[in-house]
C-alpha cells in the first residue's frame, strides 16, 4: 500500500463506525468516486472481517449504462465480492428528473440492502458533492439545517446511509486510482451546465483564488452541523417543555411556545409536521413562518398535510382531514403510514378516516376534550356505511389503534438520526 493509498484509507475509516457491521453495502456506479471507495472498503473490510456486498443502480438513461454496470459486475467479481444490478425504469419524461433519480436510487438501494439483510450501505459522496451542496443550498438562503450539508451517517428506512469520503477530493481519489491502475468511468452528464449541482462545481473552480476550496466549506458545513444538533438539543428539550402529546396529535402551550426563541419556534412546528404527515420534504420557510403566526394569534392555518387548530391558550396539531379522505387499509395494515389499527374479525372492515360522517356517532366525543377538527381524520374501523369502531375518538368496541412500528417517540424525533 502507498503513502497516499494509507492516509485515505485511514480517513474513511475514521468517518465510519467504530465497529463496522458484520455485512456492509456498496453504492457503486462505476465513476471515479465510488470505484475508489469500494477498493479502498475492501481493504478495510478484509482487516476487519467485514463482508462486502456491491448494487449498482442503473437509471436506463442513457445507452452506455448497462455497459457501465458491467464494468462493475467485473470490478467487484475480481474483488470477489457479491455484485447485484438495480434497474429502474419508473422515469415519465415529467418532473426534474435529478431529483426523481436520486429518490429512485435511494429506494432501491434500501430496498435491497434489507432483502439481503445489510444494515448500513456506504455512499461515495466526496468533499466536492459536500461543497457544491453547500453551494447550492446557499443559493437558496437554507437556514443553518441546510447548509450543515450531507450527514457522515442517516438513517433511510431501516439502513443507515454512510458517506465515509466527505473529508476526501475527488482529485485525490484520481490519484489513488491512477496509482493503483485502476480504471473508471467519467459520467458526460457531469459536464451538462443545465444541471445545479454541475454549474455549483463550476462556480467552485472559480473561487478558488478566494482561498474558498471544497475542503474549506467542508469544514464549514461541519461547523454547523454541530450547530444543528446543538439547536436538536435545545428544540428537544423545549418540546418537552411546551407540548404532550395525545394518541397522536400534539398540544402545544401557546404562551410557552411564544416565549422561545423564533428559530426554535420553526424547529417545532416542523418536528411536530414531520412526525404526524411523515418525514418529506419539510415545508418552505414562508409556510411555517406563517404557522408560527397563527400559534402566536390563536388562529386556525394548515400546514404540510397537517392542521392547527385553537382550543383557549392551547393550539393542536393534528392530521389534515383533506389528506387522508381517500386512505383506505385492512385491519392489521398500516394506515396513513403511520396507524396500525386491530381488533376481532370483522368480514368487510376497513380503516379510513371518521371524518364528518363519522363523529356526529360518537356522542360522547367531546369528553375528550378535543377540538373536533382533530378527531376528524383520526383511524376508523368501517363496514360499508357502519361505523365499527374509533379508538382515537373514544370508541373502541374492542378495537385499537397503535402507532406502526418504527414510528419514532415524538421528542426523539427531533434528533437526527
Amino acid at each position: 500500500m502507498t503513502e497516499h493509498a494509507g492516509r485515505l484509507r485511514a480517513e474513511i475509516r475514521a468517518r465510519l463506525p467504530k465497529s463496522l457491521p458484520r455485512r456492509l453495502g456498496v453504492a457503486v456506479s462505476g465513476g471515479g468516486d465510488s470505484v475508489a471507495l469500494l477498493l479502498l472498503l475492501n481493504e478495510i473490510a478484509q482487516s476487519e472481517g467485514t463482508k462486502l456486498f456491491v448494487a449498482t443502480v442503473d437509471h436506463g438513461l442513457r445507452p452506455e449504462s448497462a455497459t457501465e454496470a458491467q464494468m462493475v459486475v467485473q470490478l467487484a467479481a475480481g474483488l470477489s465480492v457479491p455484485h447485484q444490478t438495480l434497474n429502474w425504469t419508473g422515469w415519465t419524461g415529467e418532473g426534474n428528473l435529478q431529483d426523481q433519480a436520486r429518490q429512485a436510487r435511494f429506494r432501491l438501494l434500501t430496498e435491497w440492502a434489507r432483502s439481503n439483510d445489510i444494515h448500513a450501505i456506504a455512499l461515495g459522496h466526496t468533499a466536492d458533492d459536500q461543497a457544491e451542496t453547500f453551494l447550492m443550498r446557499l443559493g437558496r438562503a437554507a437556514g443553518v439545517t441546510g447548509l450543515s450539508g450531507m450527514p457522515i451517517a442517516r438513517s433511510l428506512d431501516g439502513v443507515t446511509m454512510l458517506r465515509p469520503m466527505l473529508g476526501v477530493t475527488r482529485q485525490a481519489l484520481r490519484e489513488y486510482l491512477t496509482s493503483e491502475g485502476a480504471e473508471w468511468i467519467e459520467d458526460p452528464s457531469n459536464q451538462d451546465l443545465r444541471f445545479d449541482r454541475i454549474k455549483a462545481r463550476k462556480a467552485l473552480s472559480d473561487l478558488q483564488e478566494l482561498g474558498i476550496s471544497a475542503n474549506s466549506l467542508t469544514r464549514v458545513a461541519e461547523n454547523l452541523a454541530q450547530a444543528r444538533e446543538a439547536l436538536e438539543r435545545y428544540t428537544q428539550e423545549s418540546a418537552r417543555n411546551v407540548t404532550t402529546v395525545e394518541t397522536g396529535d400534539v398540544c402545544l402551550d401557546r404562551a410557552a411556545f411564544q416565549a422561545l426563541p423564533q428559530e426554535v419556534q420553526r424547529r417545532i412546528l416542523v418536528g411536530c409536521v414531520a412526525w404526524i404527515a411523515g418525514a418529506g420534504y419539510p415545508p418552505r420557510q414562508n409556510s411555517v413562518d406563517q404557522a408560527v403566526k397563527a400559534v402566536e394569534e390563536g388562529i386556525g392555518t394548515s400546514i404540510g398535510g397537517c392542521l392547527l387548530v385553537p382550543q383557549a391558550n392551547k393550539m393542536w396539531i393534528c392530521r389534515e382531514l383533506n389528506a387522508v379522505q381517500r386512505e383506505t387499509a385492512h385491519p392489521g395494515e398500516s394506515w396513513d403510514t403511520r396507524w396500525i389499527v386491530s381488533g376481532p374479525p370483522v368480514a368487510g372492515a376497513r380503516i379510513r378516516p371518521l371524518g364528518e360522517e363519522g363523529l356526529p356517532r360518537i356522542l360522547d366525543w367531546r369528553e375528550l376534550g378535543k377540538p373536533r377538527q382533530v378527531l376528524l381524520a383520526s383511524p376508523a374501523v368501517w363496514r360499508a356505511d357502519e361505523l365499527i369502531s374509533a379508538p382515537n375518538a373514544g370508541f373502541e368496541n374492542g378495537w385499537s389503534a397503535e402507532l406502526a412500528v418504527g414510528t419514532p417517540e415524538f421528542h426523539s424525533s427531533f434528533l437526527s438520526h
